[in-house]
């Protein structure tokens, strides 16, 4: 058995993948690395057959009619030997002595016959071409170097957020869950690092740089261009998020309150980039998903619009939009972003 697994969604891939691997072989037999070819139309399974044939011991590559990212996901997940899992896309990478530092956590977990339920470790946006690169690290918010749970959890800073970029979970964890993403949907992601939390139990933070976020391709999912043409997507994991929980439900009131700060933010994306397209059909899509967790679950619609974040977003007029619109490209400077 493996420490830890890597699952690598690929498709279309060719021109950077061979990086993101080669960071991930840094941790050496400990790691499994686990290549989907996702249907790619390019080289990019050649190239997942040949980093298979190199590292035998270590890289996997699995090919698969496309299914997208979050297929991609599963199938890695459904293959995984490792006890903990990771996914690293396939255009991003990570750090080497920051890897070397979690293996190192890992590892000593298993000696000592125990483990977490979740470990953490900071990530970093990256910009190339403006050569520019913003760490998000959770230092103030989780206790540092020891095993911790909920209670133990300080305030979150609106920059802080648990994404997929910063989360390594125990596999068996994911399985007991029953996570399962949809297929053929962008942003699904945010489903990964959001539907486990009620099963996590204790957590570890790792105060490093780990995950290298790439920011800067034309067809990334997360350019704001692609983000507002792929809008019904994205309400469409608004949608999954709602149903997933009854929040008002969640005992622990750290974890609630959390989870609450995490659905009003993908709403509030959601909602800003419909104020941006500014049609009558988009502003109709934002009020039809505000009044869909309404209708869902009016307490937990409540605990989201008491949330600052949430009240500019449901403003109707001309000139509320605007100042929503501002503030939302404020924020995008000040954190890095798209």
């Amino acid at each position: 058995m493996k420490l830890l697994t890597i699952g690598i969604p690929c498709y279309n891939s060719q021109d950077y993948m061979e990086h993101a691997v080669e960071t991930a072989l840094v941790g050496g037999e400990d790691v499994e690395i686990i290549l989907v070819d996702d249907g790619s139309k390019d080289d990019t399974g050649k190239i997942a057959d040949r980093l298979a044939a190199e590292h035998p011991s270590i890289v996997r590559a699995i090919h698969q009619k496309n299914g997208g990212h979050g297929s991609a996901v599963n199938m890695a997940l459904a293959n995984a030997n490792g006890i903990y899992y990771k996914v690293l896309d396939s255009d991003d990478w990570l750090d080497r002595a920051a890897l070397l530092r979690v293996i190192e956590v890992l590892r000593g977990f298993v000696q000592e016959g125990n483990g977490v339920d979740m470990l953490l470790a900071n990530y970093v946006y990256e910009k190339p071409s403006l050569h520019k690169h913003k760490v998000i690290s959770y230092d103030g918010v989780f206790p540092e170097d020891k095993v911790f749970g909920w209670s133990d959890v300080k305030r979150f800073r609106m920059s802080q957020n648990i994404l997929m970029h910063s989360v390594i979970y125990r596999t068996k964890l994911l399985r007991d869950c029953e996570l399962e993403l949809p297929e053929h949907t962008f942003y699904v992601d945010n489903i990964f690092v959001y539907t486990p939390l009620p099963f996590v139990k204790t957590m570890y933070y790792v105060n490093a740089d780990l995950y290298r976020y790439f920011i800067g391709r034309e067809d990334q999912s997360v350019n704001e261009k692609i983000m507002i043409q792929r809008i019904d997507q994205q309400l469409k994991v608004n949608k999954l998020m709602i149903d997933a929980y009854d929040l008002t439900k969640i005992r622990n009131k750290k974890l609630r309150n959390y989870m609450v700060k995490y659905l009003t933010m993908m709403m509030t994306i959601s909602s800003v980039f419909l104020i941006k397209e500014g049609t009558e059909e988009s502003l109709a899509k934002r009020t039809e998903l505000w009044d869909y967790l309404k209708s869902t679950n009016m307490g937990m619609y409540r605990m989201v619009h008491h949330m600052a974040l949430s009240k500019p977003m449901q403003i109707r007029n001309r000139a509320g939009r605007k100042i929503v619109v501002w503030g939302y490209s404020l924020s995008q400077k000040i954190y890095g972003f798209n």
